[in-house]
Order: C-alpha cells, then sequence, then structure tokens
C-alpha cells in the first residue's frame, strides 16, 4: 500500500504544479516566458501521467482497493481533495510573476534531487520515470533559478517582489521535507528517496542562487504541513473544482 501512496503522491505534485502553472497561459510577462512556463507545466503533465497509469495499475491488481477499478483519468478527475496527497506548496496561489517563479525554484531544485536518487529505486517502474522525468527538471532548474537572480538582483521593485514571494511561499517548503508514513515505508524497502539525503544538495543550491539573487534565506520558518496526509488548504478545493468539472458533469465523457 505504501507504494501505491507513494506513487500518488509523486503524481499529486506534479498535477497540481501543472494546473497552477497552466494559469499563466496567455498571461506571462512577455510572449517567450508564457511559452516557456506552459511547457513547463506540460513537462509535468507528462509526469503525472506516468505516475497515475503506473498507480492505476498497482491499484487494479490489489484485491478490494477502495479506488478501484482505477485509470489514470480517475485517479486525477475523481477523487476528492482529502484523497490527494501533494505537498501544499503546490497549490499555493500562483500570485505574481516572482511568487511563481520561486514556487518553480524551489521546487525543481527538489524534484531534481528526488529523481537523481529514484532513479535508482529498486521499483523499476519508478526508476524509469525519474530518469525520463530528470532531463525535463534539469531545465526547470536552469530556466527558474536564471529568473530568481534576474528579479532578486533587478530593480527594486522586483527585488521587493521576491522578497514578498519569499515571505508567503518559504512556510510551505519545510513540508518538502518531512516524510510521510508511506515515505517513511516505501524508502525503508529502498523504493522511495529518504528525503534527508537530499535537503542538504536542496539547502546548497538555494543559499547559492540566493546568494547571486541578493536575496536572503529564511531562518526557523514555522513549517505548515497536512498536504501529504491529505490535510490541505482551501486553494486545493477551487482548483479541483475546475480541473474535475467536465468529468463530474458529463461522467465518461470522452473526446
Amino acid at each position: 500500500m505504501s507504494l501505491i501512496d507513494y506513487t500518488l503522491h509523486l503524481a499529486d505534485n506534479t498535477l497540481i504544479l501543472a494546473q497552477r502553472n497552466g494559469e499563466w497561459c496567455g498571461h506571462g510577462p512577455i510572449l517567450e516566458q508564457d511559452i516557456a512556463i506552459t511547457n513547463i507545466s506540460l513537462d509535468l503533465i507528462g509526469q503525472s501521467r506516468n505516475f497515475y497509469q503506473y498507480a492505476a495499475s498497482l491499484i487494479n491488481e490489489t484485491p478490494g482497493h477502495p479506488l478501484q477499478p482505477a485509470t489514470e483519468d480517475s485517479l486525477a478527475y475523481l477523487r476528492t481533495e482529502r484523497l490527494f496527497k501533494n505537498c501544499l506548496l503546490t497549490e499555493q496561489p500562483i500570485g505574481d510573476w516572482a511568487q511563481t517563479i520561486l514556487r518553480q525554484f524551489v521546487f525543481s531544485v527538489y524534484q531534481f534531487g528526488l529523481y537523481e536518487k529514484l532513479q535508482f529505486s529498486k521499483d523499476a517502474q519508478l526508476s524509469a520515470i525519474a530518469a525520463k522525468a530528470l532531463k525535463e527538471v534539469t531545465y526547470h532548474v536552469s530556466w527558474s533559478s536564471e529568473w530568481v537572480i534576474r528579479l532578486g538582483d533587478g530593480t527594486d521593485e522586483s527585488h521587493e517582489r521576491m522578497l514578498k514571494a519569499i515571505e508567503e511561499l518559504w512556510p510551505f517548503t519545510g513540508e518538502l521535507f518531512l516524510p510521510a508514513d508511506y515515505e517513511k515505508e516505501a524508502a525503508d524497502a529502498g523504493i522511495a528517496v529518504d528525503l534527508a539525503s537530499i535537503k542538504e544538495e536542496w539547502n546548497n543550491k538555494i543559499n547559492a542562487v540566493f546568494d547571486e539573487a541578493t536575496l536572503p534565506v529564511p531562518e526557523k520558518v514555522f513549517a505548515q504541513t497536512g498536504g501529504k496526509q491529505g490535510i490541505h488548504t482551501e486553494q486545493l478545493g477551487y482548483i479541483l473544482t475546475e480541473l474535475q468539472y467536465l468529468q463530474r458533469t458529463y461522467p465518461g465523457a470522452e473526446w
């Protein structure tokens, strides 16, 4: 069961962040970056599909599992908030460009460390998904870090907006490294990543980029948690209302 929950957690993170980033489509500050953030959303959706497809196969092979019969669509469109296991960071509003950039940066650095180790998982399917996604995430880290530096070490206004983004989002970063029970169990089995093993690398990358961007790294900020266990902010409900509307209004609808 921990493998199913862990796979759903990975899928939910990427789906919800993709949905958030997708809100910028047609609204980016310049056309090139509008396309860039939309392409990142598509990368994340592709990752979520791979994880959902694998989770669905695991669920259907587990006798009596409450989510049967499962497909990638049913897992994305027919679960309620309490069944989603995404981190709270991914569901926060897009805010302004600075807030979107900061979230993408801290999450992409986390994903890079995660996938880099997950490609050596004892689970062959998770290993393959991570290896493929790592190529995408490498670009996400590069793109977002350049923007953090550009905004942090830019104009007075862009610097202030980055400071505001840090204030708004930093309380949600701690949850990334606080493992849920299913993460611990899967890590002990050699399937998941021990989050403690990637935290130092994450800190080092964050510190290096923030230093170049003339931005402070917050210390001793209270960590908001609960998302991994299905306890979310009200924001997730709004996201799912939009995401799931068509399937819930017209059950079984297909293109």
